[in-house]
């Protein structure tokens, strides 16, 4: 979790109160000047999502995820969370570098490590959240103190929801976020604010029939239109789960070894998808299509130094080397990956040492 950047003072009472309507279009126009793609704003009920969210989270579909459940009501209330919250003023931020190697690609070269394209590059999370900072001062000098909180994926905000509401895309069959102009490759956050901004419409869903999302799942974590199973996600399971990947999903898995973007990329949208214009997401250390044997190679140290500022940095140098066991494990037989593998057989962690004598195995076939 991150940290979120706030400023809780009492509104300053103008002689003249501002024109609202002309400060939301300001607003946006300030958006765009600080980096972001695109920004809307909202109203803060969310009642028909909290329904949602709840029976997700009845079905266990969260998986070891309990801070999803530990919050409450505060994700589904925005008032909650930041007590004053009146609007929230939404941002989406593009994150496709050029000339990154093309990810169909990586995904069928099973000798090479497949990151999760928004990962290639540098953490997002602070560089968005300093972007809010700046835009609430550039809101600060035009109404005075007002209060305000900047979320980047940093609290119980049910961000996509809200985009959806400030009309900055629909959540897809997949769950993710989908523009008409952009696609989904962008990230989100967002600035609770006390001020009586007008909102904008709601964002209408374009899915249609189409079904290819679910259809390509490697692990068929998408039960349904609209219904994630975070369990048998490969996001999830690479990221999020600190233990041993079932058995029975190792081989879906092929060389995934941080996060998965098959719903995204088969997705007819992404025709619109946007590059990013922000240098710091540029692939780093060619982790756009690195070779599997060489990054199983990194010791603590470099694996450390070299995801310094990144997400990857988020899976732990255990889970990084336990992700790329499974990856090797579906790689041709090679003596080069057996060699890797051999060498991290007595491995200090039992969780390497498992997912390690999976593979070796697997490479004997």
């Amino acid at each position: 979790m991150g940290h979120a950047y706030n400023r809780r003072m009492p509104t300053a009472s103008p002689s003249s109160p501002p024109d609202y309507a002309v400060l939301a279009r300001d607003i946006k126009r300030w958006a765009i000047e600080l980096g972001f793609a695109e920004a809307g704003i909202s109203g803060t009920d969310l009642g028909e999502d909290e329904g949602h969210l709840e029976r997700w989270l009845e079905h266990g579909h969260h998986g070891e995820m309990d801070y999803m459940a530990r919050h409450g009501t505060r994700r589904s209330r925005p008032a909650e969370l930041e007590p004053g919250t009146q609007r929230i003023i939404s941002v989406r931020m593009d994150y496709i570098p050029p000339g990154t190697a093309n990810a169909w690609g990586v995904l069928e070269d099973a000798e090479a490590g497949y990151v999760s394209r928004y990962a290639l590059g540098r953490d997002y999370h602070k560089l968005m959240r300093n972007r809010l900072q700046k835009l609430a001062g550039r809101i600060h000098a035009v109404v005075g103190d007002f209060g305000y909180r900047a979320y980047v994926d940093s609290a119980p905000v049910l961000e996509k929801a809200l985009a959806r509401n400030a009309g900055l895309g629909w959540i897809g069959k997949h769950t993710v976020l989908i523009n008409r102009r952009a696609g989904s490759y962008f990230f989100l956050g967002e600035l609770y604010t006390d001020l009586p901004l007008p909102v904008d419409a709601p964002a209408s869903a374009h899915c249609g029939s189409c079904s290819r999302c679910i259809e390509i799942c490697p692990t068929q974590a998408i039960l349904g239109p609209y219904r994630l199973d975070a369990k048998r996600c490969i996001s999830y399971l690479t990221i999020e789960l600190k233990g041993s990947i079932p058995e029975d999903l190792r081989v879906p898995i092929g060389n995934r070894i941080f996060g998965c973007d098959d719903c995204q990329l088969i997705c007819p949208w992404n025709k619109f998808a946007q590059h990013t214009t922000e240098p710091d997401f540029a692939p780093r250390h060619s982790l756009d299509g690195a070779r599997l044997v060489e990054l199983f190679g990194w010791s603590e140290d470099e694996f450390l130094k070299r995801t310094e500022g990144m997400a990857i940095r988020r899976t732990g140098y255990e889970g990084w080397l336990r992700n790329i066991a499974v990856a090797l494990g579906n790689a041709p037989p090679s003596v080069q990956a057996r060699a890797a593998l051999d060498a991290r057989a007595d491995h200090p962690s039992p969780i390497v040492r498992e997912h390690v004598a999976w593979a070796l195995a697997r490479q004997q076939r």
